[in-house]
């Protein structure tokens, strides 16, 4: 099930909490295009797909602002490779 994620635009971070342990992303913006830094998943709240729902949050996020995604962090670079859905917006 997916969790709620939140988009902090300041921080350039997306977080979600579980069970009381925070999740995040955080990503930074160089022009046109949206670089995936860090994808973080404490191991108590790990397992359960929250780092694909952060994942998936950043890239419809930059989808919507106009966005071109380049997942620096190795859990976003495999993550885009299994959903070619989003392969338009890699760049």
């Amino acid at each position: 099930m997916p969790v709620t994620v939140t988009h902090d635009p300041a921080q350039q971070r997306f977080t979600t909490v579980v069970d009381g342990v925070e999740a995040e992303l955080e990503y930074q913006l160089r022009g046109d295009q949206l670089v995936i830094a860090h994808t973080g998943v404490p191991e108590a709240i790990g397992g359960r797909g929250i780092a694909g729902d952060l994942v998936r949050a950043a890239f419809e996020y930059a989808r919507q602002a106009g966005y071109k995604v380049r997942p620096a962090c190795s859990y976003a670079a495999a993550w885009a490779e299994r959903h070619p859905e989003y392969s338009q917006l890699l760049g």
